[in-house]
C-alpha cells in the first residue's frame, strides 16, 4: 500500500479502537458486576481509550505512518486486552473482542503469517497470567496493594482456569489463521487487479499496435522474470502468421518481428484442447518429453491432455519450462503467448489462472488499439481524398484556367497592347482568391486546439487575420472576461467563427463584419453580422424552419447540432445578415 493508504487505514483502525472501548464502557456500565467494580479495570480501560485519542491525533498531524510506529502500536493493543481481562469474569468477560479486533487489525495491516503471530502472542500473554495466578504472583499483588492505601485488583482467576483457557487459545489461535488467510486472499486478489490495471494502461493509440504490444509483453516478462516472450497470431481470414520475440538481457527488453516461415503454424499453434498450460521439460531416460498442467478456455483442469502440440516447439528455442495461454482479438485474429523460463512464485495453477485472466482482460484493449488504428487511417484517407478533390476542383482548375488566359495575353500583347493592364488585373485578382481559398483550406486542416482560457484570444486571431487578408472591416466584440465551457463546444464554436467569415467573404460582398460573444439565460451566444446583401429570403427564420425551406449554410447548421445548440439566421436582401447561435451552458453526455 502506499503511504497515504497506509496513513488512511491506521485512522481507520485508531477509530475503530475508540469506538470499541467506549461500546465496552457501556457493556459494564450495564453489567459492573463483570468486572467485580475494579477501579484498575476502569483505569486500565481508560488508558486504552486514551492511546486511542492520541493516535488519531498524531496521524492527523503527521502525513506519514512509519513502520515501527505501526508496530508499536499493534504491541499496545495485544497488551492492553490481556491486562484488562484479568479483571474480567470468565462467564461475562465483555474484553474478549478486544483480541479480535486485535486480530482483525493485524490481518488488515499485513498478512496470515503476521496475523497468526498476533494470535500466538496473545495466547502468550494469557498464559504467562495463568501461570502468574498459579504461583500466586497476583495474589501478592493483591494483598500489597491495599497494604499501602490503595484499591485491590479483585482479580477473577476463573478466568484463567486451565480448560477454559485452553478453549479460548485455540480459537485466537484458529481465528488468527483464518482472517490473516482471508486478508492474504484479499490482498493477493487486489495485487492483481492492479497488475492488470497497469498493464491495461499500456495500450495507447499514439503508440500504435507494435509499441502497445511492446510494452504490455514488457510488462508479462518483468511480472514472470521469464527469459523471453513470443507472440504468434495468425489471421484468421488469410491464415498468415505473425510472430513477435520479446528478449530480456542485462536488465533490458529488445522486441523484434520475425521473419515468417512455413513451419511456423506447426510450431507454435498446433490444435490442442488447453487453453492455458505449463509445461516442463523433464529429464533424460523419464516417459515423455514434457511434464503438462493444462486449463481449458473456462479455466479448468484437463486431466488427459497430450503435450505433442509443444513437441516442435524446441527445435527453434531452448527453454526448460514454459507458460503458454491462447488469445483470440474480436473475429479476426488469434494466438497464443509463450513465457520461456518463467519463475513462479505461488501455485502453478494459480498462476495460470491469473495469467489467463491477464491476456483476457488486455486483449480486448489491444484489439480497440488495433480498430482505432484503422479507423484513423481510413478518416485520414477519407480527409486526404476531400483535401484532393477540392484543390482538384479548386485551386487546380483556376490555375490551369488563369495559366490559358495569361498565354492568350501574351499572344494578343504585339496587336493588342491596350488590353494588357486591364487583363493583368483580373488575373491578379483571380489569384488573389485562389490563394484566400488556399489558406482557408489549409485552415481547415489544422488540428485546432482551444479550450476555454484560450478561446477569446483564437476568435479574436481569426477576426484579425480575415480583415487583414480580405480588406473587410471586421471586429469581435465579446461581453464576458472568463469563460468555463467544455472544450468540444469552444472548439466547434471556434469552426463555424471560421466558416462564417468565410462565407461573408464568398457570397456576401460586406464592407463590415461584426463578431460578438455573450452568455444571456444560461446559454452562450455567438453573433455574426454583416452589411453585405443577405440570404436569399426575407425575415428571421429558426433553425428548424431552414431545414424545412433547405435555406442556411450546411456546414454551420451540422456543428451547431452537434454541441446541441440553436441556430437563427435573419437576413434583409441587400441590406445584410445576422446569424445567432445559441448553446446551453449544460451540456449533455455526448460531450464526455
Amino acid at each position: 500500500m502506499s503511504s497515504g493508504e497506509v496513513r488512511r487505514t491506521e485512522r481507520w483502525l485508531a477509530s475503530a479502537r475508540v469506538s470499541l472501548a467506549i461500546a465496552a464502557l457501556i457493556a459494564i456500565w450495564m453489567d459492573p458486576g463483570s468486572i467485580h467494580y475494579s477501579i484498575w479495570a476502569y483505569g486500565f480501560l481508560a488508558f486504552y481509550i486514551a492511546q486511542g485519542v492520541i493516535i488519531i491525533i498524531f496521524l492527523r498531524r503527521r502525513q506519514q505512518s512509519t513502520p515501527s510506529f505501526r508496530l508499536l502500536v499493534h504491541s499496545a493493543d495485544i497488551v492492553w486486552p490481556a491486562l484488562i481481562s484479568i479483571f474480567a469474569l470468565g462467564g461475562s468477560n465483555p474484553f474478549f473482542l478486544f483480541f479480535v479486533f486485535v486480530l482483525a487489525a493485524a490481518a488488515y495491516r499485513w498478512g496470515l503469517w503476521e496475523t497468526v503471530g498476533t494470535s500466538a502472542a496473545a495466547v502468550s500473554l494469557l498464559w504467562m497470567e495463568s501461570l502468574s495466578v498459579y504461583w500466586g504472583l497476583l495474589a501478592w499483588i493483591s494483598g500489597f496493594l491495599p497494604r499501602h492505601n490503595l484499591p485491590a485488583l479483585r482479580v477473577d482467576s476463573s478466568f484463567f482456569e486451565p480448560r477454559g483457557l485452553f478453549m479460548r487459545s485455540v480459537y485466537l489461535l484458529v481465528l488468527g489463521f483464518l482472517l490473516g488467510y482471508l486478508a492474504e486472499q484479499q490482498k493477493q486478489l487486489r495485487a492483481e487487479r492492479v497488475v492488470i490495471a497497469r498493464t491495461i494502461s499500456r495500450a495507447r493509440v499514439e503508440a500504435g499496435v507494435t509499441g502497445t504490444l511492446q510494452a504490455i509483453m514488457g510488462e508479462l516478462v518483468s511480472l514472470y522474470g521469464a527469459r523471453a516472450l513470443l507472440l504468434v497470431s495468425q489471421e484468421v481470414n488469410s491464415y498468415r502468421i505473425f510472430v513477435g520475440e520479446l528478449s530480456r538481457s542485462n536488465g533490458e527488453t529488445n522486441f523484434r518481428w520475425l521473419d515468417p516461415a512455413a513451419a511456423d503454424r506447426e510450431i507454435f499453434l498446433n490444435d490442442s484442447a488447453a487453453a492455458a498450460c505449463y509445461a516442463e521439460r523433464n529429464k533424460a531416460g523419464q516417459d515423455g518429453e514434457f511434464r503438462l498442467l493444462a486449463l481449458d478456455g473456462e479455466g479448468m483442469r484437463l486431466n488427459e491432455v497430450s503435450p505433442e502440440f509443444l513437441t516442435r516447439l524446441p527445435e527453434k528455442y531452448e527453454f526448460h519450462s514454459l507458460m503458454m495461454v491462447s488469445f483470440t482479438f474480436g473475429q479476426e485474429w488469434r494466438g497464443r503467448v509463450f513465457l520461456l523460463d518463467p519463475t513462479l512464485a505461488g501455485e502453478t495453477e494459480e498462476e495460470l489462472h491469473f495469467l489467463q485472466e491477464l491476456i483476457k482482460q488486455v486483449g480486448p484493449a489491444v484489439y480497440n488499439v488495433l480498430l482505432l488504428r484503422r479507423l484513423r487511417l481510413r478518416a485520414g484517407a477519407v480527409e486526404r481524398a476531400r483535401f484532393a478533390l477540392e484543390l482538384h476542383d479548386g485551386a487546380v482548375q483556376s490555375l490551369i484556367a488563369v495559366e490559358m488566359q495569361v498565354d492568350v495575353l501574351r499572344r494578343q500583347s504585339a496587336s493588342k497592347p491596350e488590353l494588357v493592364t486591364t487583363e493583368l488585373g483580373r488575373i491578379q485578382g483571380l489569384l488573389r482568391e485562389e490563394v484566400l481559398k488556399l489558406r482557408e483550406l489549409m485552415q481547415q486542416m489544422k488540428t485546432l486546439d482551444v479550450d476555454s482560457k484560450k478561446l477569446l484570444g483564437v476568435i479574436h486571431d481569426t477576426v484579425e487575420r480575415f480583415q487583414r487578408e480580405t480588406g473587410i472591416s471586421a471586429r469581435f466584440i465579446s461581453d464576458l472576461r472568463e469563460i468555463d465551457m467544455p472544450q468540444p463546444v469552444c472548439r466547434e464554436l471556434t469552426r463555424i467563427v471560421q466558416e462564417a467569415l468565410v462565407n461573408v467573404r464568398k457570397h456576401s460582398r460586406a464592407r463590415q463584419v461584426l463578431v460578438r460573444l455573450g452568455a444571456k439565460g444560461g446559454t452562450w451566444r455567438v453573433e455574426v453580422e454583416d452589411d453585405g446583401r443577405g440570404f436569399p429570403f426575407s425575415g428571421r427564420l429558426s433553425h428548424s424552419e431552414l431545414d424545412n425551406i433547405g435555406r442556411g449554410p450546411l456546414v454551420i447548421k451540422e456543428r451547431v447540432r452537434l454541441i446541441e445548440g440553436e441556430l437563427t439566421i435573419e437576413s434583409n436582401p441587400g441590406q445584410g445578415s445576422r446569424l445567432e447561435i445559441t448553446v446551453p451552458q449544460r451540456q449533455g453526455a455526448s460531450h464526455g
